[in-house]
């Protein structure tokens, strides 16, 4: 019986599975009206039985995006209703005139106050009686709100307020978030956006794991990935899906760090293309983590993979703006009606970009089992390019160049504006559209390499098969360090560490496979952020280290506040091994040589050499140009470029820089 990894994106649901020595594949249109059925059509079809099933999922990002979650109220103490929508005074677009506020995903009619008080100090200040929450909850049912969070002043120090709301919101058929169960920290606005977009999202997250629990085949246990790139139980995400909004991105870059260690790689920028968006993270040595990013105008403030997302991907639509001037994304043309060559709809997309310059082939689009109509091409890029006088050619060319334009920007984002030069890293491309992209964009960056992984159309889906179980753990505890020694902080950290065993006894993990990691948010006093500091035997230093290496400057006389204790449980799970192959043969074998195709490159017609990927060999070379078939993906490797084909089957392309 076999692990299968799931990855539902907003064009294609991926599944594989480990089958003997290679993997079993499946690539199928997402379904947006109802997620679930592309997934279980697509288990249906894997035709194996599935021992568990590993699941990355977009539905509650795409539920917050399009504003598609439930009605929600929003429960705080009584005169601080409306911090949910006041948030804070930071204008991401400052010199913008025209710029408004995404609307809050709590209207004011479904903002309730209740009596109660909690200080600073973790002391009841004023209670609240189970009549006063009794009632507040026959107010949120009245209103016709159909989920509640609940978030009320200090409640991470004493929480029993809020659990008296919670089960009298249960009690009235109210699907309950408690921030001190999402997110026990201070900071009342991001404790109180993040639980909102919880309660927001779980009764569409519910609904929408729930039908795949009951169709699982042979009643497999389902898990889902976290944004953290770690695993918890479906019943988990259920109650918490505010940690599964980065799932599916985090899937792909969980894969590239086990790849390019095993290929002796581990400094990496990943470069995920798929249908709607453009994701990149870079790694330099481990997993680059973050603690806040932003969704639907909220802060959303959980353990995550440090991703950058653009909206420029294979399904992204071209345009021209009031000017003239030509826009690629945010909009994707999405699974359906999907690219104009596709058949249905006449939007003109990357994908279609591709292949009306050659660069795919509808006999090998997803090893031929979907028809493409590149003969519906010419007039559209044709009718796109006629304002700018352009001819049909030159307006693809540039679809093809505006979308790269984004995704150097992304990249530049985490590498260049974080201190890290790119030329220093390898591109690990991946996603059903980023081998056609990979080395034009490493190019741009002055990346010498490029990696391709075998099935990069299905990369984030493997991502899940390479996953650990993950809970993270945490403690708001404000110390300084004028009064607390390295002993003490560690003596702090037993509570949460217990807490953090239990949680993974319960998520089935035996005691031997559990590895704690300790971390701290540190700041110097009178900061108003902090930076997280593993917890090494001398953290104080480490966090001077670390500040000067962000900012440029260190205070070694200052005081060094300790905000928050952080804990991450890691649940180490079997995994595919990795094979390499010890036999090398550079010359190609002519049955993996499918024909020349001509291609346009710089306005320019050349043939190119089509290959199968599946037969190529370790040690094969392959000079550009050339383009590279298998079932999820194609790669494009361009003049003046050469690819080889390490023993663990990656691609492998010297770009040819300088």
């Amino acid at each position: 019986m076999a692990v299968v990894g799931v990855d539902t994106g907003g064009t294609f649901t991926d599944i594989i599975c480990r089958a003997g020595e290679g993997f079993a594949v499946v690539k199928l249109p997402s379904t947006p009206d109802d997620p679930a059925r592309a997934v279980l059509e697509g288990l249906a079809r894997l035709g194996v039985s599935p021992r568990k099933v590993l699941h990355g999922s977009t539905v509650a990002t795409n539920a917050l995006l399009e504003r598609k979650g439930a009605v929600t109220a929003y429960v705080s103490n009584a005169g601080f209703e409306d911090v949910i929508a006041i948030g804070r005074q930071n204008r991401p677009e400052l010199y913008d005139l025209s710029s408004r506020k995404e609307p809050c995903l709590v209207p004011q009619a479904l903002r309730f106050g209740v009596p109660g008080r909690v200080s600073s100090a973790g002391k009841v200040v004023e209670d609240l009686t189970p009549e006063q929450a009794w009632q507040a909850a026959q107010a949120v049912a009245d209103s016709g709100a159909e989920s509640a969070a609940v978030c009320l002043l200090f409640s991470f120090l004493k929480p029993e307020h809020e659990q008296l709301l919670g089960q009298a919101l249960a009690e009235a058929g109210i699907s309950v978030s408690l921030s001190s169960d999402i997110l026990a920290e201070f900071r009342e606005y991001e404790r109180a956006a993040t639980t909102v977009a919880n309660a927001y999202v779980a009764p569409v997250m519910d609904a929408y794991i729930g039908e795949l629990e009951a169709g699982m085949p042979d009643g497999a246990p389902l898990s889902v990935m976290q944004s953290s790139g770690g695993l918890v139980t479906a019943a988990v995400a259920r109650r918490e899906p505010v940690r599964t909004i980065l799932s599916g991105p985090a899937g792909g870059v969980v894969a590239a760090m086990a790849v390019g260690k095993a290929a002796g790689l581990d400094r990496l920028v990943t470069f995920d293309m798929g249908g709607t968006s453009t994701d990149v993270s870079l790694l330099d040595g481990m997993l680059s983590m973050a603690m806040e990013t932003r969704i639907a105008g909220l802060p959303v403030k959980s353990p995550m993979i440090d991703i950058h997302t653009v909206g420029a991907g294979g399904g992204s639509l071209a345009s021209l703006d009031a000017g003239g001037a030509l826009l690629v994304g945010p909009r994707s043309a999405g699974a359906d009606p999907g690219p104009a060559c596709y058949g249905k709809g006449d939007g003109l997309t990357v994908t279609d970009a591709d292949l009306f310059l050659g660069r795919l082939s509808p006999e090998h689009f997803l090893g031929g089992g979907m028809a493409l109509f590149p003969d519906r091409l010419p007039g559209f890029f044709a009718a796109l390019g006629e304002p700018g006088g352009l001819s049909a050619v030159e307006a693809a060319e540039g679809v093809v160049a505006v979308a790269e334009a984004a995704m150097e920007r992304a990249v530049r984002v985490i590498s260049v504006e974080r201190g890290h030069d790119p030329a220093d890293f390898a591109l690990f491309s991946f996603g059903g559209a980023g081998g056609l992209h990979a080395v034009s964009l490493a190019r741009l960056l002055g990346m010498r390499k490029v990696v391709v992984p075998r099935h990069p159309g299905l990369f984030s889906a493997l991502g899940m098969l390479y996953a650990d179980v993950v809970k993270d753990f945490s403690e708001t505890v404000m110390l300084g360090s004028d009064k607390t020694d390295v002993f003490d902080l560690a003596g702090l950290f037993g509570p949460l560490e217990e807490k953090a065993r239990e949680a993974m006894a319960r998520e089935g993990v035996p005691a031997a496979k559990v590895l704690l990691e300790r971390q701290l948010d540190m700041r110097y006093r009178g900061q108003s952020h902090e930076l997280p500091i593993r917890f090494v035997a001398d953290p104080y230093t480490a966090f001077h280290s670390r500040h000067e290496a962000v900012f440029g400057f260190k205070n070694p006389r200052d005081v060094i506040e300790v905000v928050t204790l952080r804990i991450r449980a890691r649940g180490v799970t079997e995994k595919p091994p990795f094979e390499e192959s010890e036999r090398r043969v550079a010359a190609v074998a002519e049955s993996a040589r499918l024909g020349e195709k001509p291609l346009v490159w710089k306005s320019r017609q050349i043939a190119a050499m089509w290959y199968d990927r599946e037969r190529l060999l370790p040690g094969n070379r392959i000079v550009g140009p050339a383009l590279l078939a298998e079932t999820s993906a194609t790669t494009f490797v361009p003049p003046k470029a050469e690819a080889v084909v390490d023993g663990f089957g990656n691609i492998v392309i010297d770009t040819r820089v300088g």
